[in-house]
């Protein structure tokens, strides 16, 4: 395990020994990272209230930050996710293989289901629903078109490239456990 685990009212941030943490990300509290997950440099899981849960084979890049809501609203980033670098997830959920782009924000409440995708810079407001195969844009977001076939391809490329990516930055001994 790398980065700097905070512990917070008794919570330590639990890491899968096959996940990747970047030795300047910054995890706090009631966060769990699974399997085959990948916290680039820079970001940060702030769990101190409700916790933060990130799934197997899941990315979070460089720059991102994740909080929760003091009443009550975990953020849970489901398996095989892409958040691209330095977006902001609040209190919300992000589905299994769901596509989150580069500086996007999904705010309280919020869901976006599997298989959808948030386009860069969106911001996607309280308590919206990004439906599964659904592509959102704008500021706030809305619907812009359907997903293709070749999106979802893109979608699983990304997630496996990272896991990937993540191997070479790991010790020879935990990347091999890991495969």
């Amino acid at each position: 395990m790398s980065g700097l685990i905070v512990p917070h009212r008794g919570f330590i941030p639990k890491v899968a020994r096959s996940a990747f943490v970047a030795p300047n990300a910054t995890l706090i509290g009631d966060v769990e990272i699974a399997d085959n997950a990948s916290i680039w440099f820079g970001v940060i899981l702030r769990g101190d209230g409700p916790g933060i849960r990130i799934g197997e084979n899941s990315n979070l890049q460089d720059g991102t930050v994740v909080h929760i809501a003091q009443r009550g609203l975990m953020t849970i980033v489901g398996k095989s996710v892409t958040v691209g670098h330095m977006a902001l997830l609040h209190a919300c959920e992000v589905q299994d293989g769901a596509f989150i782009g580069m500086r996007s924000t999904v705010l309280d409440g919020a869901v976006v289901e599997s298989e959808a995708m948030v386009a860069a810079g969106a911001v996607v407001t309280p308590g919206k629903i990004v439906r599964r195969g659904e592509l959102w844009a704008g500021s706030p977001a809305r619907k812009m078109r359907d997903l293709t076939e070749k999106d979802f391809a893109d979608f699983r490329r990304v997630v496996a490239q990272y896991v990937a990516l993540s191997r070479t930055y790991m010790p020879d001994e935990t990347a091999k456990a890991a495969d």
